[in-house]
């Protein structure tokens, strides 16, 4: 189906879900179930320079640590990012989510260096890492999340999720990126 909507877990019907898709197409929709997603599914691309590593100009995606609690790892991030001058958001995704895919790769490409040439994405796995980073309150019915963290490390609230599945999704990610960080 193009442009549409993966459930992340379940409890929808997929005729339902096609439903409020045609109806609305909302911003907050996404992906919400692996078992929807394709079994072959890409590893993220990388679009990291090394961590601590001072970089300008581009959108960097710092992958998380695979263990240890959340508030630290962001707190971490955060001092990282001050120091080079960069704005941080928290970006919770999946490598079976197309929209989290071509997010990523688009990142690579650098086809976002010119919208955000001071972003850091501290990358969580939805699958990994979803126990650990829901103690630390960012928690969303679909991915991607993007979140703002506090200064303690802890989610702010202010987030967005959700994306849509086909060429758009990066287009319909952009501009609900831009927003959040106009916060």
């Amino acid at each position: 189906m193009r442009g549409g909507m993966i459930p992340r877990e379940g409890g929808m019907k997929r005729g339902a879900l096609l439903v409020l898709a045609a109806i609305a197409l909302a911003p907050g929709v996404g992906c919400k179930s692996q078992e929807d997603a394709t079994a072959t599914a890409p590893a993220h691309p990388s679009a990291s320079a090394p961590a601590g590593h001072p970089s300008s100009g581009h959108v960097r995606i710092d992958p998380a640590p695979p263990t240890g609690d959340v508030e630290p790892i962001v707190r971490d991030a955060l001092a990282r990012a001050a120091a080079e001058k960069r704005r941080l958001v928290v970006y919770v995704g999946a490598r079976w989510c197309e929209p989290c895919r071509r997010f990523h790769e688009a990142a690579a490409r650098g086809q976002l260096d010119a919208t955000f040439p001071d972003l850091t994405l501290l990358d969580f796995d939805l699958d990994r890492d979803g126990e650990r980073l829901a103690s630390a309150g960012y928690v969303s019915k679909y991915i991607p999340l993007f979140a703002l963290p506090n200064a303690d490390g802890t989610s702010s609230g202010k987030q967005v999720e959700g994306g849509i599945k086909g060429e758009g999704a990066v287009a319909f990610l952009t501009p609900r990126l831009q927003q959040l960080l106009a916060q």
